[in-house]
């Protein structure tokens, strides 16, 4: 397994991301269309290359996280593409209520200029528990320059809390989730890790 940024390769390797992306996030994306293989063709423009760092094995892509300075979006949405593969309304739907979700939503802290956010993690479902994820996200700690990581992650997503945990990082924030019983949220836990100097 070796990990690499997405803009370091010729071949576009957004589509077997996007694929990815719905298997994990497919509770929320249900919404907009049941068809996986639809929502993956609707959401493979989305990520963005420079931010972007996946784990590939025999040219198959095995998990993937984004790393930004809170400024660079990891995820742009485009409408046009959206109402393409999700016909005109979801299309419009789901680019009005994912822009504010993916891109405009504001951390609940100042993401100062040290600070990395580790953002959209996911392994395929054939690889999970294989440690893709946290070969990536240790990855990402040596080849990026922040002296401080955060992420958000859902409180009842346990198995992910326990990852970051053996990764040392450490909440330091929780905020309540306000729909609570259409998301099975209770809190959005937002975690830090700071390197060692």
């Amino acid at each position: 397994m070796k990990i690499i940024k997405l803009n370091a390769t010729n071949i576009d390797l957004r589509p077997a991301i996007s694929e990815i992306f719905v298997e994990g996030f497919y509770q929320w994306l249900k919404f907009f269309s049941k068809d996986k293989t639809k929502l993956a063709k609707a959401f493979a423009h989305a990520f963005n290359p420079e931010v972007f760092y996946a784990a590939v094995e025999n040219e198959n892509i095995l998990g993937f996280a984004a790393c930004t300075d809170g400024i660079i979006h990891s995820i742009q949405l485009d409408q046009h593409e959206l109402r393409v593969h999700l016909g005109i309304f979801m299309g419009t739907l789901a680019y009005k209520i994912l822009k504010k979700e993916f891109e405009v939503k504001p951390y609940p802290f100042e993401i100062t200029s040290n600070m990395g956010t580790i953002e959209f993690v996911a392994t395929s479902k054939n690889h999970r528990g294989q440690g893709v994820a946290t070969q990536i996200i240790k990855y990402i700690h040596e080849n990026t320059p922040f002296k401080k990581y955060v992420l958000q992650v859902a409180d009842t997503n346990v198995n992910a809390v326990r990852l970051y945990e053996t990764l040392n990082y450490q909440v330091f924030k929780r905020v309540p989730e306000t729909h609570t019983k259409r998301s099975g949220i209770n809190f959005y836990l937002y975690m830090q890790y700071i390197k060692s100097t």
